[in-house]
């Protein structure tokens, strides 16, 4: 495959094993995959580049084969199927559960007839730079030899275990084989040290259906039951399947430098957690009765912020760790020749306001919901609150992690007030300990400085920041951290210059690029997350039929798996940017939870 005609992002699949995610094309193509962790070096980055980057393939020779898919029930098994003029057979795909390793497993079913597969091993490990040293052994396991396929390479190795192993051919593995109906073909791949033992082969059978009863059972447990039911339940499971399972970190995506502008330069590493889009996750889970995921983040949060406020960062590693320099992969040509490739991501060094403020929200909904606050915890978030007290008048990179100069924008400003507000709760109401009477002194002026500074009475609008008349969607969310009323004129008429500026073919742009306030080249296309916003918005203004409306067309976007990325080419008809994308799907929930509390639905408690 050219790099100029790469696979389609929505034709895209995700699979996940709470440690790390794999992208599986409708082919058969396992394109990307970082190992052990999310953060991790690619082995599989034909995603970025070409198959000489590294994937593996087991599909089809048919290139006319006509190809089927879903998720087994509540999980990230992924079944496949692929007719031919000969026959039919299905593929299982997944990452289990449950047992603390890395794997991904695959079975062929032969379903009718007879169809002639290709299957194809390429490791490159080192993001697609690194050949391995690739050779064949012989293992013996409960009275039978086997053979298996290792690849190593410094302190990583792969070994390729199935029934019918692939040919060495210039490099590759590959193989051509007929499935019959009724036969059955596995393979797995799994990762391990390169000092430790190879790892005993799965057992097939047990591991898909634990797999699948975890998923299951934890999805069964959402309290929501209202409109859009199926697509907040994969939401949330898409959430869970991007949180590490051991550290309690949740990145923003699996993937790296899916371009926001085709062949252009806003390619960004995603594979990182972000305080903001951890809280906002929360803020969706906690929606739905999930709270025990809560507490498993604000222990990260301890470990990862601990020490002194001054040196909060906005993301980290998935291990709470601090080190993530941004760097240029100059051997990958980029998805669509979209480049640079970026891994790490500069923006760890910027100030960004608003952060405080979605984690103060996120922990009071969870007080709320009954998580009892914690002394170390609690003595972490009053330092916090303390150290905004002291420069929360200083300018800042703002939401969108601008790389322009620092301004004041209201959205940061407002989250400035939430941070505040959701401190003074946390003394008035759950009985904790702080300055309070300070807390609310700089809540009132900041909301002053808000009213007066960030609103433009000739247009009737909120403005991105205070040295502008332009609009920005994160103005859409004002009314949901409870600034001010969803109906407040100076809301609507928000809503409405956001409608008149920014809606691009009925969807959202975050705000209009050729304004320059981000200091990059190129355009972007309508982020999924603001037109989800748009909905809320609609909902707490009493516009529910034009919520409605908008949430029908936003849910109709995602693919066949009903995954989303992070942003949509209305045009193009496309998905764009890094996939699938955690900002997408909390704003999802959060605007089903929206229209349904104006309908006067009631959420249960998870159990």
């Amino acid at each position: 495959m050219s790099v100029s005609e790469p696979t389609p992002i929505e034709d895209y699949a995700v699979l996940g094993d709470l440690g790390t995610a794999a992208l599986v094309s409708r082919r058969g193509s396992v394109d990307w995959l970082c190992l052990p962790r999310f953060d991790s070096h690619a082995c599989f980055a034909a995603l970025l580049g070409t198959p000489e980057h590294g994937r593996w393939l087991i599909g089809p020779v048919d290139p006319d084969a006509v190809t089927t898919r879903r998720y087994v029930g509540n999980s990230f098994v992924l079944e496949t199927t692929h007719e031919t003029s000969t026959g039919r057979v299905t593929v299982t795909d997944l990452m289990p559960l449950g047992d603390g390793r890395a794997d991904i497993l695959r079975r062929i079913e032969g379903i009718e007839g007879t169809v002639r597969m290709t299957h194809e091993w390429v490791v490159r490990f080192g993001y697609g730079r690194t050949r391995p040293w690739v050779t064949r052994h012989t293992e013996d396991r409960e009275g039978r030899t086997d053979e298996i396929i290792t690849a190593v390479a410094g302190p990583d190795m792969l070994v390729l275990r199935g029934a019918r192993l692939p040919h060495a051919q210039d490099g590759h593995h590959v193989d051509e084989f007929d499935v019959a109906e009724g036969e059955v073909l596995t393979f797995s791949t799994t990762w391990f040290p390169s000092r430790e033992e190879v790892p005993p082969p799965l057992r097939v059978r047990s591991r898909i259906s634990e797999t699948l009863a975890l998923s299951n059972r934890w999805a069964g447990n959402s309290g929501y039951h209202g409109a859009y039911a199926d697509a907040v339940t994969r939401s949330l499971l898409v959430l869970r399947v991007l949180s590490h399972g051991v550290t309690g970190g949740i990145v923003a995506a699996p993937t790296t430098s899916l371009p926001e502008d085709f062949g252009g330069e806003r390619n960004w590493d995603y594979r990182f957690c972000w305080l903001r889009d951890a809280a906002l996750t929360l803020e969706a889970l906690l929606g739905c009765g999930y709270v025990e995921e809560t507490r498993e983040w604000r222990d990260w949060l301890l470990r990862a912020v601990a020490g002194d406020p001054e040196d909060m960062q906005i993301m980290y590693c998935i291990d709470g760790s601090r080190d993530l320099p941004e760097r240029v992969l100059s051997h990958l040509p980029g998805y669509a020749g979209s480049r640079p490739v970026r891994i790490g991501n500069a923006a760890v060094d910027q100030r960004q306001t608003d952060v405080l403020g979605e984690v103060m929200i996120a922990l009071e909904h969870a007080r709320s919901r009954g998580l009892t606050e914690s002394t170390e915890s609690w003595h972490l978030q009053r330092a916090l609150v303390n150290h905004l007290a002291r420069h929360w008048e200083e300018p800042d990179n703002g939401l969108w992690e601008i790389r322009g100069p620092l301004r004041h924008f209201t959205h940061s400003r407002v989250m400035v007030w939430a941070a505040f507000d959701r401190a003074i709760r946390a003394v008035e109401e759950h009985g904790l300990h702080g300055p309070v009477e300070h807390w609310r002194e700089l809540r009132d002026r900041v909301r002053h400085e808000v009213l007066e500074k960030g609103w433009n009475e000739e247009k009737q609008t909120f403005v991105q920041h205070y040295d502008t008349t332009e609009v920005d969607a994160s103005l859409l969310t004002l009314s949901a951290v409870g600034f001010i009323e969803g109906d407040d004129p100076r809301m609507v008429g928000t809503i409405r210059a956001v409608e008149r500026e920014l809606m691009r073919d009925g969807l959202v742009l975050r705000y209009r690029t050729e304004a320059g306030v981000d200091g990059l080249s190129g355009d972007e296309h309508p982020f999924l997350a603001c037109s989800f916003w748009l909905v809320t918005a609609y909902a707490m203004a009493g516009m529910t039929d034009e919520g409605r409306a908008l949430m029908d067309r936003l849910v109709g976007l995602s693919n066949d798996l009903g995954l989303l990325s992070e942003e949509y080419d209305p045009i193009g008809k496309r998905m764009v940017g890094n996939f699938p994308q955690a900002f997408s799907h909390l704003t999802l929930v959060g605007a089903a939870l929206a229209l349904g509390q104006a309908a006067g639905e009631d959420v249960d408690e998870a159990h």
